[in-house]
């Protein structure tokens, strides 16, 4: 999938075409992750798009879970982490983790 963004300034255009892999997740974890934690997918991959990423790490225990990384995102003032792999064509998520740690250390505590 590819993403173009166009920035017109009075003397003249400038493009950018950005190169973007699809975000995909199990679906029946995401309805499970929606009624346990009343969260899912959609709301991190919309926080992704529109307010970003706190910060991003390999998983520490990489014999455990090799080759995973953590985004780190907020949402309503509280962080998340949200463990993925990451391949050439995707984004797959694994799931979504409430942080009180992280929290604390990107967002000062709870908001």
């Amino acid at each position: 999938m590819t993403a173009t963004l166009v920035v017109e300034y009075k003397k003249h255009t400038m493009c950018y075409a950005l190169l973007m892999k699809a975000i995909t997740w199990n679906p029946e974890k995401n309805k499970l992750l929606q009624e346990e934690r009343n969260i899912s997918f959609e709301d991190v991959v919309l926080h992704i798009s529109t307010e970003g990423i706190l910060d991003m790490f390999e998983h520490p225990n990489q014999e455990r879970y090799p080759g995973q990384q953590i985004h780190v995102i907020e949402m309503e003032g509280y962080a998340y982490q949200v463990p993925f792999v990451e391949s050439e064509d995707e984004v797959f998520l694994k799931t979504i983790i409430p942080s009180r740690k992280a929290t604390e250390t990107y967002l000062g505590g709870p908001k």
